[in-house]
């Protein structure tokens, strides 16, 4: 679905929505977790149940930061996992300040701080799927979370783990406890190529139209090959709209491995209100 919309109408989501006031920056509690470890090869994991045990690698611990709105819940939540250039202050105070203003709790997911990287836009990292299973795993575990209603969103490297972690599989990959499972996912310019036909929750993606990085193109065409299968999707393409759009840091743009982005506050707001409702639907369920 490609959207136009006339400039009035942007002044009106500026105007009403509140998600789009000023970011400032909410409460935050550094917290750590277990990343769901990946389970063995089939051979071992069938000796390991004749024995009646599960096999798995050990697990790594990951940071996160948790922000909660006041009260005392429960709220619903949003882990947020960022993409390969790691988590910024700047992001994870941005999506704080969104999620906690819906209501929401929001548990923002650092991939890298434990593991020594500083980036990783030259390697894929299955194992970050691990990491949105342990952060899902802590957060029903918090009293002032409803397990019941927790969504994944995932930027960039971050929306492609999202779409392979909602996407059926034959064999599962990690070791993942019984319990609740995650709601639905927003994605925001994601590889779409990554994804399965078939996904298992309702889920949302959002891309700029001349994204030279994660193509436009590509995904409509995964819509075209999905269509009917699976869970819901809904596909937004905003006009214009390049890499990295709703990041406010890059009003200038810069190019990154070969890549360009920049900020578009048109296509950042319209995303937003589009992130807003979808979120509000699937929670109203």
């Amino acid at each position: 679905m490609r959207e136009r919309f006339p400039f009035v109408f942007i002044l009106i989501i500026l105007a009403l929505i509140p998600c789009a006031r000023p970011v400032t920056a909410v409460a935050e509690e550094l917290v750590k977790f277990d990343s769901a470890p990946f389970l063995l090869g089939q051979i071992q994991q069938r000796q390991a149940r004749e024995r009646g045990e599960t096999p798995s690698q050990p697990a790594d611990t990951v940071e996160g930061y948790l922000s909660k709105p006041d009260g005392n819940g429960p709220f619903p939540a949003v882990v947020f996992l960022h993409g390969c250039g790691g988590l910024s202050q700047s992001t994870r105070h941005r999506i704080a300040d969104l999620m906690t203003g819906w209501g929401y709790v929001s548990l923002a997911v650092d991939s890298f701080a434990t593991r020594g990287i500083a980036n990783a836009c030259d390697r894929s990292m299955p194992g970050r799927q691990g990491d949105a299973w342990g952060a899902l795993r802590y957060l029903t575990s918090v009293g002032f979370v409803d397990p019941e209603r927790i969504a994944l969103v995932g930027a960039s490297q971050g929306g492609i783990i999202g779409l392979q972690l909602a996407s059926t599989r034959q064999v599962e990959v990690f070791a993942i406890p019984e319990g609740p499972r995650f709601r639905a996912l927003v994605t925001y310019y994601p590889l779409c190529v990554f994804a399965g036909d078939q996904l298992t929750i309702p889920t949302l993606v959002l891309i700029g139209e001349v994204d030279d990085w994660a193509s436009a193109r590509e995904c409509e065409s995964w819509m075209q090959r999905r269509a009917g299968k699976g869970a819901p999707v809904k596909l937004v393409v905003y006009p214009g709209a390049h890499h990295d759009f709703d990041n406010p840091r890059l009003a200038e743009g810069r190019r990154m491995y070969g890549h360009w982005l920049q900020y578009d506050a048109d296509a950042a707001a319209r995303s937003i209100s589009e992130m807003h409702d979808f979120l509000q639907a699937q929670f109203a369920k």
